[in-house]
């Protein structure tokens, strides 16, 4: 027997240009968070260059840009976090903005008027965002309006209520309560000339890096699949690596008093809790069978009701979180709050790869959308682009992203969406891991075959 037959996941020789393509899809997720990821690269770099060429110096890059961008855009990136869920299961949510106003009012309410104490306030934020969330899974899963529907009211009822709540007044909130939208991490004395909390960061991020594509080896050697050769992942490893040091030592040695936001610790620990989720769990397997194919996973024996609850509830529980660090930062919470937040997230989400139809998108994927519009609409005002401009540029970047998708559809070349979830999915059948949505597929078929 030949040592092919009797090894199956011997690494493969020679050089591939997919293993290049490899040293970013981390296996599971390649072409399309590759492609966009690629856009965000270019994006940073252009600015750089840009800033460098008009205003005498590259801005893109420096410290005090990299901290006003964490800043500026962590509630907009917690936001695609819930919206992705929401966008895989086929709905939409148009309320996010409305929620995260009209939490942020109450919560500032409660702790100018009612002097209740800022974490009963944040406690009171979540559970109003999971009342309205309730109230919006409620008429979604069990009366069956539409979510277009019942969140475009939504958005209207809830942009009143923090209009009537505040009576369309500016509600300023207290010191301590700033320090989760405006804080970072402290400092911790001693020699250093750089922020020592935000460096141990960095090098938990590395950590995780090796530990993580070291782990991925070995379930490939387990399953018999193919590995890329030992030089791409360290290849990968040093360069991965290499980022995330040089970005936490930018943030560690910006201006004094700063380090990394805390509002960027709350959206990096969202990151991981719900990349989880819906990688690793039975509910986030759940969710891509239902928007996938809600009749199959039904008969299946998954509860898209109770799926579909859940999801709704999820969004505005982050669209609280999201309305609360936005008006710590803003140390007040204001009528205006919240325009416009809505289509930011659904914008990063299907720039980072989800299917308008549902059943695609991963949340690194809508995270790295996020960025794209963060550092976009950063870099353009950097360079004094009006805000009518911008906006222009961000719809057509929009536009044209899930364009060539489609296009790509309909030409009968391999969709970049369509490829990133077909290997995850064959990666994931052949594991074991998602038997669920194997058996709603084969319960659909055949009961196509039994109509037909």
């Amino acid at each position: 027997m030949s040592d092919t037959t009797t090894n199956p996941s011997a690494e493969k020789r020679g050089f591939r240009f997919s293993d290049i393509r490899s040293m970013f899809g981390g296996g599971t997720s390649v072409s399309r968070q590759f492609g966009i990821l690629g856009a965000l690269i270019v994006i940073i770099v252009l600015f750089q260059v840009l800033t460098l060429v008009f205003r005498g110096q590259g801005l893109t890059l420096s410290s005090g840009n990299l901290i006003n961008v964490v800043n500026q855009y962590s509630y907009i990136l917690i936001l695609a976090i819930g919206m992705v869920m929401v966008i895989i299961m086929g709905h939409i949510d148009l309320s996010v903005g409305s929620v995260a106003a009209f939490t942020g009012i109450i919560v500032a309410k409660s702790m100018a008027d009612w002097n209740l104490p800022w974490p009963l306030a944040i406690l009171l934020g979540l559970v109003v965002g999971a009342l309205v969330g309730a109230w919006h899974g409620f008429w979604v899963a069990f009366v069956g309006v539409p979510a277009f529907i019942v969140t475009l009211a939504g958005m209207l009822f809830f942009r009143g209520a923090n209009q009537w709540i505040g009576d369309s007044q500016s509600v300023p909130v207290p010191r301590e309560f700033v320090y989760i939208g405006a804080g970072y991490l402290p400092e911790l004395g001693g020699p250093f000339n750089f922020n020592v909390l935000t460096m141990l960061l960095a090098l938990a991020g590395v950590v995780w890096i090796v530990f993580n594509e070291l782990r991925l080896r070995r379930v490939q050697a387990k399953m018999g699949a193919d590995r890329a050769p030992l030089w791409v992942s360290v290849v990968k490893m040093v360069v991965l690596s290499g980022v995330i040091l040089w970005a936490g030592w930018m943030f560690a040695t910006g201006r004094p008093g700063t380090s990394f936001p805390v509002s960027g610790i709350i959206l990096l620990v969202l990151v991981i809790i719900y990349a989880f989720v819906t990688n690793s769990t039975v509910f986030g397997r759940h969710i891509y069978a239902v928007g996938g194919n809600r009749q199959a996973a039904r008969l299946s024996g998954v509860k898209d009701r109770r799926v579909d609850f859940f999801v709704m509830m999820n969004m505005s529980i982050l669209a609280s979180v999201a309305g609360m660090i936005y008006v710590a930062r803003a140390t007040a919470s204001g009528p205006q709050d919240g325009n416009g937040w809505e289509l930011d997230a659904i914008a990063s989400v299907f720039i980072g790869g989800a299917a308008v139809s549902g059943g695609i998108g991963t949340v690194i994927g809508s995270i790295i959308g996020g960025l794209v519009m963060a550092f976009l609409n950063n870099g353009l005002s950097l360079l004094g682009v009006d805000a009518s401009q911008v906006s222009m540029i961000k719809g057509l970047v929009l536009l044209v992203a899930v364009g060539i998708d489609v296009w790509n559809k309909q030409q009968g070349r391999p969709s970049v969406i369509g490829f990133l979830m077909n290997r995850r999915k064959a990666v994931a059948d052949f594991s074991g891991d998602i038997q669920a949505p194997a058996a709603a597929d084969a319960a659909g078929k055949k009961e196509n075959a039994t109509r037909g």
